[in-house]
């Protein structure tokens, strides 16, 4: 149960919120059935991943793998033409994890100024994004302070709370989605294609949940009960994919075009509702300092090396948390859209990790099993995610421009 609220955890977040904001970008139709052929291709990908891990792990002895150390050895123990690749291949996969989870703070920084904006400013139109930069800098000191904390376990008991937060959120939204319904007639079934790509890079945003897989599996005492077809990945990635479907198709049925990037941003300004914006505004802020620890898990480390005097490293590690922190806050300033910027940050990073490493590894690791059918399974999903990660980001770019320029 504990590695099931885990992965539950690491996967309802700031992307349920926005599908009604995905949906409003393909139409009831075509974005429900959308966000489940996402879900099937972004599952069997987390499954390609564990199959490769698992592979390695038996034949190079290995007792655990991250993402990154199974791009490596696939690339080491694959085809004799890419084994020079294999150290290059490993700083990809870290550079875009670390790219994905910045990002994340990104939308983060985004979130939780737009809600305390809303509360304090109910009646001021929401894509007036004038005064964000000062709610954005308002927050600014209490991140700094939170990701101050450098060991993870200490952010334990915070994450717990968030999560009690999360859940009651969810639940307060459901009892307003379910009230004063419209026809479904009354909306449209397919939008756009043109704007399809701002679908599947907020799909993509809400569904990649890959970073997470080899970090539960490994801490389990029986591994065997997370795979298979009623494993713990199967039914709570099914657990998670229905929640999103009904998030979107609900939230879009009773905003319509007005949905926006997070759904708390459309509930109304009542005292129940309120306490929503300021529920989830909390638990996403605390979530920041956990998102924020693995790009600095990943980079720190090597950075640390290079300080020959150790009396500097510690202070020279709280310089550098400070940085990345401003760098997150500067973009988020920038790109103050939240719905534009889950889209970005799901075509250009997070479809890398999610749909387009695990069907090369497959690939490559098993290159000498042939199997046309299994190669062109693979290519297809390859295909699809370099879809969405060159057509995602090109688009949610133009909308950024044309939002903020033009």
């Amino acid at each position: 149960m504990q590695t099931m609220a885990h992965l539950l955890k690491g996967n309802v977040g700031t992307g349920i919120l926005a599908m009604p904001y995905a949906l409003k970008s393909a139409g009831l139709l075509v974005g429900t059935v959308g966000l489940a052929l996402v879900g099937v291709i972004a599952v069997h990908c987390m499954h390609l991943l564990l199959r490769s891990c698992h592979y390695h792990c038996e034949e190079g002895g290995y007792l655990s793998m991250d993402y990154a150390h199974v791009v490596e050895v696939s690339f080491q123990t694959g085809p004799p033409a890419l084994r020079k690749f294999s150290n290059f291949a490993r700083h990809v996969v870290n550079v875009f994890l670390c790219i994905t989870q910045l990002g994340f703070c990104c939308v983060y920084f985004v979130f939780v100024s737009q809600s305390i904006e809303q509360v304090i400013y109910p009646s001021m139109d929401v894509n007036d994004h004038s005064h964000d930069v000062i709610f954005i800098s308002i927050i600014l000191p209490f991140v700094l302070a939170l990701c101050a904390v450098r060991k993870l376990s200490h952010l334990a008991p915070f994450s717990l709370f968030a999560n009690a937060l999360t859940l009651a959120g969810l639940v307060i939204i459901a009892i307003d989605l379910f009230q004063d319904l419209p026809p479904t007639s009354s909306r449209k079934l397919y939008a756009d294609f043109r704007q399809l790509p701002l679908f599947f890079g907020t799909a993509i945003y809400a569904f990649e949940g890959i970073g997470v897989i080899l970090p539960l599996e490994n801490k389990m005492k029986e591994p065997e009960a997370f795979t298979g077809w009623t494993g713990i990945l199967n039914t709570g990635m099914t657990i998670v994919a229905v929640m999103y479907i009904a998030t979107g198709f609900y939230g879009y049925l009773k905003y319509g075009e007005a949905a926006l990037g997070s759904i708390t941003l459309n509930i109304p300004n009542e005292p129940l509702y309120i306490s929503v914006k300021l529920i989830f505004a909390l638990a996403i802020f605390i979530s920041y300092s956990l998102q924020f620890y693995v790009p600095m898990q990943i980079m720190w480390p090597s950075l640390r090396e290079r300080i020959s005097n150790e009396r500097w490293q510690l202070p020279l590690e709280y310089v550098f948390r400070a940085f990345l922190i401003m760098f997150t806050f500067t973009m988020a300033a920038v790109i103050p859209d939240l719905g534009l910027f889950i889209a970005l940050v799901g075509a250009a990073s997070s479809s890398t990790l999610a749909l387009i490493f695990p069907p090369i590894l497959d690939m490559i690791s098993f290159y000498k099993q042939k199997s046309l059918l299994r190669l062109l399974k693979n290519l297809f999903i390859l295909i699809f995610g370099l879809f969405v990660f060159v057509s995602g980001t090109a688009v949610s770019i133009k909308e950024i421009i044309n939002t903020l320029f033009l």
